[in-house]
């Protein structure tokens, strides 16, 4: 039987394609891409380019892992699903390094950042027997629609209301905003330890801390949203450990599982005694194959020692987008390990297509902020080459 996949398209057959064939809700640049390795990327013409995006803070250990693909491939021959009505092997073994890594009790498995946030407002509601929620302006949580209900940005409300109600949006960074907002109906907060969407938005050193005390004493339960900040981005395993607070419920997805669509909720063990049977569920959660992915990809973090690499690299590429970004449209470059922003005095979007035409692919964030999340295993070589091509942009 011949391995190769039918249907594959070149370039321009696929961009031809996919305007026929594929809901246009994506505002996609014009490339292909077709392959992958560490932070490089290639697309359908053979162009190279440094990959800063790696798929939205996905790929944190770089494109085609050696040790994520063998455990993928191990597994896929073994075994790809069964659904929940069974036992896995691989869900149990995940589940408890997870626990372990994060200092969380238990794991509702899911497939996406946006349904590991819909199932910890479900647990936040059964628990409290509360309906609202507070999170923080210019947060980001997903487009769902419990998930859109508490990201902020109008852009990605308007168009669908009316919907999930009970959300109120206070300033990020102000704990007592949080405190007056509350109400006898609040069931949780929910914040990002760094916001990735709002811009690498990094509060200050106590404000987790603040919030937590604050929920405590009211019963009301903490969320964090872990999906872009988790699984070493910013330097640790999460976010929250630069704080050190423990969340009652936390989301992860984006780099768990090396590229491979995971998600997870995590909460403490009286959090998800809230859970009964039938209470939440998934069809493709927690998949064999899925496990796997996400084992191989964490066992790869650990031998590689790639969170002392995010946090190594990332001091580096601050450092030279600092020396290298002198325009007189850049305000100043922040981040925690490999989760940068180069902030702008006004909007950047501009200077996407030319970084690009460089070879380096990079996203703006919140209109005004280059985000800069590329592989844990960018060289430095490719970070000084990212840095002076930043620097030579123009608005």
């Amino acid at each position: 039987m011949s391995n190769k996949i039918l249907g594959r398209a070149s370039g321009e057959e696929a961009v031809s394609k996919d305007s026929k064939y594929v809901f246009q809700t994506y505002g996609r640049q014009p490339i292909v891409i077709t392959r992958g390795q560490g932070a490089l990327v290639w697309d359908a013409d053979g162009r190279e380019y440094i990959d800063c995006v790696a798929g939205i803070a996905v790929n944190n250990v770089g494109h085609c892992h050696p040790r994520v693909v063998a455990s993928i491939k191990e597994q896929v021959e073994r075994l790809i699903h069964t659904s929940n009505l069974y036992y896995n092997d691989l869900q149990p073994a995940l589940a408890e390094k997870l626990a372990k890594l994060s200092g969380m009790d238990k794991v509702f498995f899911a497939n996406s950042g946006t349904e590991s946030i819909e199932a910890a407002l479900k647990l936040a509601r059964k628990e409290t027997g509360n309906r609202g929620f507070i999170a923080a302006e210019h947060c980001f949580h997903g487009r769902t629609m419990g998930a859109l209900s508490i990201t902020h940005k109008d852009k990605y409300r308007k168009p669908f209301e009316p919907l999930v109600p009970g959300a109120k949006f206070v300033p990020y960074g102000d704990a007592d905003a949080i405190k007056d907002t509350m109400d006898s109906d609040t069931a949780a907060v929910i914040l990002e330890p760094v916001q990735g969407e709002g811009g690498v938005n990094i509060p200050n050193k106590d404000y987790l801390k603040e919030v937590k005390k604050i929920c405590d004493r009211a019963g009301v339960v903490l969320i964090f949203d872990e999906v872009q900040t988790g699984m070493g981005r910013t330097g640790k395993w999460f976010g929250k450990d630069h704080f050190d607070v423990q969340p009652d419920i936390m989301c992860v997805a984006k780099g768990i599982a090396g590229g491979f669509p995971m998600g997870v909720m995590m909460a403490t063990d009286e959090m998800a005694k809230a859970f009964g049977k039938g209470d939440h569920a998934s069809t493709f959660g927690g998949s064999p194959l899925a496990c796997a992915a996400a084992l191989g990809t964490i066992q790869a973090m650990e031998e590689e020692h790639l969170i002392e690499r995010s946090v190594e690299m990332g001091e580096y590429m601050r450092k030279q987008l600092t020396a290298h970004c002198k325009q007189d449209f850049v305000d100043h470059v922040r981040g925690l390990g490999l989760m940068i922003g180069v902030q702008l005095k006004k909007d950047g979007n501009s200077l996407v297509a030319p970084a690009r035409e460089k070879g380096v692919l990079i996203n703006v964030a919140s209109d005004t902020v280059i985000r800069m999340v590329p592989p844990f295993v960018i060289t430095k070589e490719q970070v000084d080459r990212v840095a002076r091509v930043v620097g030579e942009l123009t608005l």
